[in-house]
């Protein structure tokens, strides 16, 4: 193999990737045209991979093959992926209790990167409620897991996460650096982060990081509707979250040393 026929394939794949990704955001089903304006991808090339991926089963197409959406292998491997995730298997009774007691939706997150990934939740039986797909990515600094997370880090290793100037969710997210890191300081001394309409309109949150690394890559958060989630209810909840992250440390030892 030549060194131009390794970076041809390198690209290709590349580019099923961007393909993939690219569907899997929140728009929905898109077409080759969206597909090919979006990425900057020739629609020669865009079709060939449609075809690849569609064979796979990674990409399905709607009735009239017009428009594309993830298909049910991208399902699988994702499945896969939350089957062997530590947190998520070690954290399903702490789920099922948090939301026992609460009433409110729970959700676990993963930080990557800028962002955090939804990686299970257990949804309140209320019928007005916070809807998120597993397997969500939301910015970090808009969010109270992603500010829990990024308060466990110092502030250099913060800027060295993001992408400054932050983008605002809504009129209320947080966006310069002066007034994150002031949030990150305020979070570090309570030890329990909070959001309020900063990522969703109507929407508050609590959040607590769970050590089980070093630093903490995962954290649990309770949202609900901001009628629901007062200071008096978000002080309440954020000691129950703290006293599950303390319990969190004996299970740290389930883990493999380098995992």
């Amino acid at each position: 193999m030549t060194t131009d026929e390794s970076y041809r394939s390198v690209k290709s794949a590349g580019r099923a990737l961007d393909v993939l990704e690219a569907l899997a955001a929140p728009a929905g089903p898109r077409s080759p045209v969206e597909l090919s304006r979006a990425l900057g991808i020739p629609k020669s090339s865009l079709h060939a991979i449609l075809r690849t991926l569609l064979d796979r089963e990674w990409v399905a197409a709607d009735p009239t093959g017009t428009r594309f959406s993830v298909g049910l292998r991208a399902l699988e491997v994702g499945a896969a992926f939350l089957a062997g995730a530590d947190a998520a298997a070690l954290y399903d009774v702490t789920l099922d209790r948090l939301a026992g007691c609460s009433g409110e939706t729970v959700q676990l997150y993963r930080l990557d990167r800028g962002s955090v990934v939804l990686l299970a939740r257990r949804d309140s039986a209320h019928i007005v409620r916070p809807v998120c797909a597993v397997g969500r990515r939301l910015p970090a600094h808009a969010t109270a897991a992603g500010k829990a997370l990024l308060a466990a880090r110092t502030d250099e290793e913060v800027d060295r996460l993001l992408q400054w100037p932050l983008a605002a969710a809504t009129g209320r997210t947080v966006t310069t650096p002066e007034a994150l890191r002031a949030e990150l300081a305020a979070v570090r001394r309570r030890g329990w982060a909070e959001e309020w309409e900063e990522c969703s309109p109507g929407l508050a949150a609590v959040a607590v990081a769970v050590p089980l690394r070093e630093p903490a890559v995962d954290a649990i958060s309770v949202a609900a509707p901001v009628d629901r989630l007062g200071p008096e209810a978000r002080t309440r909840l954020a000691a129950v979250l703290r006293e599950a992250a303390l319990q969190a440390r004996t299970a740290r030892a389930l883990l493999a040393p380098n995992r």
